[in-house]
């Protein structure tokens, strides 16, 4: 046994019949991976590379003139990022973002696939049910909860006078702290069905013998849960909890089209900060070093959360 698996790592001999099949097997490769790797390169690591070579440039976007300031010379557009105050209040927005989003979406999801995981087929209606915020356009969501969290003649308005007696106008999205919260639950009604059914999969992925013999040994469902489906669900929920970490601090499209960052900087994001720079303000030099910067912020935090919980043991 020892012999045939050292065999299986040597490095085939030229001109054997395992030297000439490692040739062709690395020829195949090459030859399927070639256009992923085209595709990777144009539509990933160029943009990427481009913004931070635009992120030097003083330009408007539109015209050929462009003027090269550097990069962390007095001046340059790196420079003024590090000294924007608004920049860094939209990375501190980012980061209550990322925080609530984590501990509302994930409970929510898992208690859901826990509910529907203990129903059996029985409850599968409530997957197609619950999972419908999902597939849902942000920009439709976005429409449909302004204007039922609108000021004069929205829903909670509504329910308010009603419940007082008299008119009580509640405006949630025109206040500060308010906006900035409302729309991160909004972002998990919508996204909480997606991790619900993150976690079913991994339920899924749990052998019914494991269950079985809990019960066998007198462990209640809750116990089992606890004891035994958690523990086997942390790779699951680690990389449940990467997604949302990354996915938060990109947000753009739902807050867009909800406060546009308003009222003032309160509910302002990153990516919004760079849309409004870039194509409001028409500094597509400055525009680029928000999103090289964002690059930057989200690649360190992604990393860091990788390394801080990172699994010692995988199932």
């Amino acid at each position: 046994m020892a012999k045939q698996q050292k065999e299986m790592f040597e490095k085939p001999v030229k001109g054997t019949l395992a030297y000439a099949r490692a040739v062709s097997t690395r020829k195949a490769a090459a030859v399927f991976l070639a256009p992923v790797i085209l595709l990777l390169v144009i539509f990933m690591v160029y943009p990427i590379i481009d913004t931070f070579v635009t992120s030097g440039y003083r330009w408007n976007g539109i015209s050929a003139d462009k003027q090269w300031l550097g990069f962390f010379n007095a001046g340059s557009n790196w420079n003024e990022l590090i000294h924007d105050d608004n920049f860094w209040h939209a990375f501190r927005n980012n980061i209550i973002v990322m925080v609530f989003s984590i501990l509302l979406q994930m409970p929510i999801g898992m208690l859901l696939a826990t509910f529907l995981d203990a129903g059996g087929k029985k409850l599968n209606i409530f997957k197609t049910i619950w999972f419908f915020p999902y597939l849902m356009s942000s920009t439709a969501i976005a429409f449909l909860f302004t204007y039922a969290l609108a000021t004069n003649d929205g829903l909670i308005t509504a329910a308010a006078t009603l419940i007082r007696g008299k008119r009580t106008a509640i405006d949630l999205l025109g206040r500060s702290p308010h906006a900035l919260f409302t729309v991160i639950g909004v972002m998990a009604w919508q996204f909480a069905p997606f991790y619900m059914v993150y976690f079913i999969a991994g339920y899924s992925g749990i052998d019914e013998s494991l269950y079985e013999a809990a019960v066998i040994d007198g462990a209640t469902r809750g116990q089992y849960i606890r004891r035994v489906a958690l523990p086997l669900l942390k790779p699951t929920i680690k990389a449940a909890c990467t997604m949302s970490l990354i996915g938060s601090l990109k947000y753009f499209d739902l807050i867009w089209n909800m406060t546009q960052g308003g009222p003032g900087v309160t509910s302002e994001l990153m990516a919004t900060y760079m849309y409004k720079q870039s194509f409001k303000n028409f500094k597509m030099g400055y525009g680029s070093a928000v999103a090289a910067g964002m690059f930057i912020l989200i690649t360190l935090i992604a990393l860091l959360f990788n390394r801080i919980f990172e699994s010692k043991e995988d199932y």
